[in-house]
């Protein structure tokens, strides 16, 4: 990767790191727009609407372990929610550069951006918040479901939603750096 691309990678995580953090401590932990960008494909103008996707440290192990262990420590969704909150809002975002750049995102096995998606292997996010703006094209992969990334994502979403989907399929976004875009608005 190319120094460029680089600094733009770095200026992406840090910035995404401070929209989560200020969304647990000051938002209750309510995604915001930045959080959940609009994604479309090369071949059309067209946007999904917005989705969220997750950012993960780059070694999620402690991550997935940490999430397990708040889902299933209580049966009440607004206790799982106000630990996620508590726990993500203290010093998990603290540090852009433990995170990785793949985000993943939590889908229904039989919707039709989910199957698009995995046949299609490549997208466009486009992010957008506070002035600043993330234009990107993705490769796509779908996580495996014994992966510790999997598990990261499946626990976490557990936490801030108890009424996921019965069959589920996390998908990989990984940004091509190189053709990426940053401009403010």
């Amino acid at each position: 990767m190319n120094t460029q691309a680089d600094d733009l990678r770095k200026k992406f995580l840090a910035w995404q790191c401070l929209l989560r953090q200020r969304a647990m401590r000051v938002g209750g932990g309510k995604p915001t727009p930045g959080m959940r960008p609009h994604l479309s494909f090369a071949d059309d103008a067209h946007d999904s609407g917005p989705v969220t996707v997750l950012l993960l440290h780059a070694d999620p192990v402690t991550d997935a372990a940490e999430f397990r262990h708040m889902a299933v420590k209580t049966y009440d969704p607004a206790d799982r929610y106000s630990a996620a909150v508590k726990f993500l809002s203290a010093t998990y975002y603290q540090k852009s550069q433990e995170f990785s750049d793949e985000m993943t995102a939590l889908f229904g096995t039989g919707g039709w951006l989910a199957k698009a998606l995995r046949a299609r292997k490549s997208c466009i996010l486009d992010f957008q918040q506070f002035g600043s703006r993330f234009k990107m094209g993705c490769s796509v992969r779908e996580i495996d479901r014994d992966s510790v990334l999997y598990q990261a994502t499946y626990w976490h979403n557990k936490l801030f939603n108890p009424q996921l989907p019965p069959e589920i399929t996390i998908l990989g976004f990984k940004p091509q750096w190189d053709q990426a875009q940053f401009e403010e608005t």
